[in-house]
């Protein structure tokens, strides 16, 4: 297996093989629907309100990056399709590089979600940067993957009743050292809630 799978990947397009794959909104949207339930592309594209062939073509790409997988086949008139599922920890395996790309489309999936959180609910949030040494940063680390597992595992299919829909958005990185700093400035606020995960992805 692994010696089948690795010169495919060493052929693979750049944007395939590191986190510039998920820079997308829509590739986004994908994998928390996915990570939910198995779907097939006509199913995605009814729940997010796009063509069949727009969600086609990225579920295209986010398979050949492994990100998800086809779970099993349903016969339709004149043929089959495919559904798909997420595994939020695939991402684990893309390159670190791209994280630029990649943080424009989250902050563009940030902007719609927020317009859509419903009144009168909690919100939780933190946003800073600070300087803090490797016993802390190692430590936020794991509870930041852990804040992903947890709402990845909780993940159930869209619509299903007594369920919340929740929407988060975590990223912990290390900065450029001797850059301009915001010398320890940061913003935190709780009064609740968490969110949906789509893919994790962790730098050793």
């Amino acid at each position: 297996m692994t010696e089948q799978t690795t010169p495919t990947r060493e052929r693979e397009p750049l944007d395939l093989r590191d986190l510039r794959v998920l820079a997308h909104p829509l590739r986004l949207q994908l994998l928390s629907l996915l990570g939910g339930s198995a779907l097939s592309a006509a199913e995605a594209a009814r729940e997010l309100g796009e063509s069949q062939a727009n969600v086609s073509y990225h579920l295209r790409r986010l398979h050949e990056a492994g990100l998800v997988d086809v779970v099993e086949e349903v016969a339709i008139r004149g043929g089959k399709a495919k559904r798909y599922r997420h595994d939020p920890a695939s991402g684990e395996r893309l390159g670190m590089s791209g994280a630029p790309e990649l943080f424009v489309a989250m902050s563009s999936e940030l902007a719609r979600r927020a317009a859509l959180q419903a009144p009168g609910t909690r919100l939780t949030f933190t946003d800073a940067e600070f300087f803090i040494d490797e016993a802390a940063f190692h430590e936020v680390e794991g509870l930041v993957r852990q804040a992903g597992i947890l709402l990845a595992d909780a993940a159930q299919p869209a619509g299903t009743p007594g369920t919340h829909r929740v929407a988060a958005t975590l990223a912990l990185f290390e900065l450029v050292a001797g850059a301009s700093a915001a010398s320890g400035s940061g913003v935190s606020g709780a009064s609740g809630t968490s969110g949906a995960s789509a893919a994790s992805g962790a730098a050793s």
